[in-house]
């Protein structure tokens, strides 16, 4: 196949995967137009319509998604071979893609890579701090942190921190003004602050265990954000109950600007691990990384 054909192939799977012109256009650095006549151009050689377009998105032909599926696994092999073939290199480089929520890359990430990529300088890190249960692969990440050790499928999965558990805090201020919960059914005559997870649009169930009994509890209260870090900031505020995880909270219950409760249904569970694919080739930059956030 001609040169030019190889690169169309290149830019249809990438406005495919992305569903938008915009996107693959901001992804590769050119215009849309570029875009849109490189893929008219793919279309008119082959004789079938591979995208349908419309002013707001873009999907496949059943054409389009025939070689989508055919062409896009084939020319991640080429990429892995090429970042295999850069083992030759006297030294990691590169760029690796993370996502992780934020407290993650505030108390794991950023301390243990910041103390190693000066020794890398050709080694880069993107960090997106997602609270969504993102597919790495279709998103193009590198890198996946997350709770417990169930990854998907085709997925190896490195521990980066030790067994987790989670706290209910709240402020002195807040307990002045309501007696203290003893048992999950008590949340309900409180003020509890509410994380919204992006994957369903849902709000996170407070998962609560004793003596063998699970109670999930859906809470509600005037406050609800999508980080957990705001909602520690609105915890001290005085707000209201907040689920956090513990060592998010440890400092404060010490210093008694939280006041923790109902410890005894906070139950321990496995903690933070990095995951990535399988089938990919393991990179120098990669193992960089992966050792870091080990240690």
């Amino acid at each position: 196949m001609a040169r030019e054909n190889f690169n169309d192939l290149q830019v249809f799977v990438i406005v495919a995967r992305e569903r938008s012109f915009t996107r693959a256009a901001a992804q590769l650095g050119v215009s849309q137009s570029a875009l849109s006549h490189t893929v008219r151009g793919l279309e008119e050689r082959l004789g079938v319509r591979l995208l349908t377009r419309t002013t707001r998105s873009v999907s496949m032909t059943e054409a389009g998604e025939r070689l989508y599926e055919s062409v896009a696994p084939r020319l991640e092999e080429i990429e892995a071979e090429l970042a295999a073939v850069a083992e030759y290199r006297d030294h990691p480089a590169g760029t690796i893609r993370i996502t992780t929520s934020e407290h993650v890359a505030n108390r794991i990430v950023w301390p243990r890579l910041a103390a190693v990529l000066p020794r890398y300088p050709d080694l880069k890190v993107e960090l997106t701090v997602d609270y969504g249960m993102a597919d790495i692969v279709a998103q193009r990440y590198d890198i996946g942190i997350r709770l417990g050790d169930r990854v998907a499928q085709d997925m190896i999965a490195v521990p980066i921190s030790g067994p987790q558990r989670m706290a209910i805090v709240a402020s002195p201020g807040y307990f002045q003004r309501h007696t203290a919960p003893q048992v999950p059914a008590d949340l309900a005559a409180h003020d509890c602050i509410g994380l919204r997870l992006p994957t369903h649009g849902g709000l996170m169930v407070w998962d609560l265990h004793k003596d063998g009994q699970n109670v999930n509890v859906r809470v509600d209260g005037q406050w609800t954000f999508n980080s957990s870090v705001a909602i520690h900031r609105a915890a001290l505020a005085g707000a209201g109950l907040a689920y956090l995880l513990e060592d998010m909270v440890l400092e404060d219950v010490a210093a008694g600007r939280l006041q923790r409760v109902m410890l005894d249904w906070c139950d321990v569970f496995a903690g933070f691990h990095a995951y990535y694919p399988s089938r990919r080739q393991s990179s120098s930059a990669l193992r960089v990384v992966i050792e870091a956030l080990r240690a």
